[in-house]
């Protein structure tokens, strides 16, 4: 494998991240935006993450991908395969539900109790499908090229899940702290410790819609990555 391509894509990863964390979840985002206001901050912040995001993509695309670190044999893929489902319950079920760390919904933190939903399961589950999303494929590729491409998606939602609590706890006081007892970043970690329960009834449409799109993915894989799911 020529290793400046992986050089070239370990680069894009770094940019991708340092563009997102780097910039909001440090003192530079204050001091950009009162320097030139909130609404541009936004723009130029989108145009960043949008430019890095399109850079790495690029990169991973022409990166050759026989670089393996472990056989992709059929048990690596079989777990991605099961993997997904889950990911994509999360994902979808998570805009199913009220949820104080979404973007515009902060004012829902006094009136949401224990959540609903997969809001039960964990505070963050958009951030939580990237995380099982990055690793089924890290897990189904086994190539150095991928671990670094998915490994940077993934890192990212990791890190903005437990970024994103900090920013809401300093946000809301002691409105957050009374959600943040009941709820928990960590997937289940509120149920196990009986801070919150599962009530199957309010997860039916996001399992039902999972296994959709799941069903969906698995078809149209192909003709996205050029990979079929099989």
């Amino acid at each position: 494998m020529d290793l400046s391509h992986l050089h070239e894509l370990i680069l894009a990863g770094a940019l991708f991240l340092i563009a997102h964390l780097g910039i909001s979840s440090t003192p530079i985002r204050g001091v950009l935006v009162r320097s030139i206001g909130e609404n541009p901050y936004r723009g130029v912040y989108s145009i960043l993450a949008v430019v890095t995001l399109v850079y790495l993509i690029l990169t991973y695309n022409g990166t050759p991908h026989a670089d393996f670190l472990w056989a992709p044999t059929p048990p690596y893929r079989w777990a991605a395969l099961l993997i997904m489902p889950v990911a994509l319950m999360f994902m979808l079920g998570g805009f199913m539900a009220k949820n104080p760390t979404a973007v515009g919904q902060e004012s829902q933190v006094k009136t949401i109790g224990e959540g609903t939903g997969l809001v039960r399961i964990t505070r963050h589950p958009f951030q939580w499908a990237v995380v099982l999303w990055a690793a089924a494929h890290i897990l189904a590729n086994a190539d150095s090229a991928s671990v670094v491409f998915f490994g940077s998606l993934g890192l990212l939602s990791l890190l903005g899940a437990f970024l994103i609590d900090i920013k809401k706890a300093r946000a809301m006081g002691a409105d957050w702290t009374q959600f943040a007892r009941v709820t928990s970043n960590i997937p289940f970690a509120a149920i196990l410790t009986g801070r919150n329960r599962i009530v199957w009834s309010e997860l039916r449409l996001p399992i039902i819609a999972g296994l959709v799109a799941y069903a969906a993915l698995h078809w149209g894989h192909v003709y996205v990555s050029g990979v079929p799911l099989y």
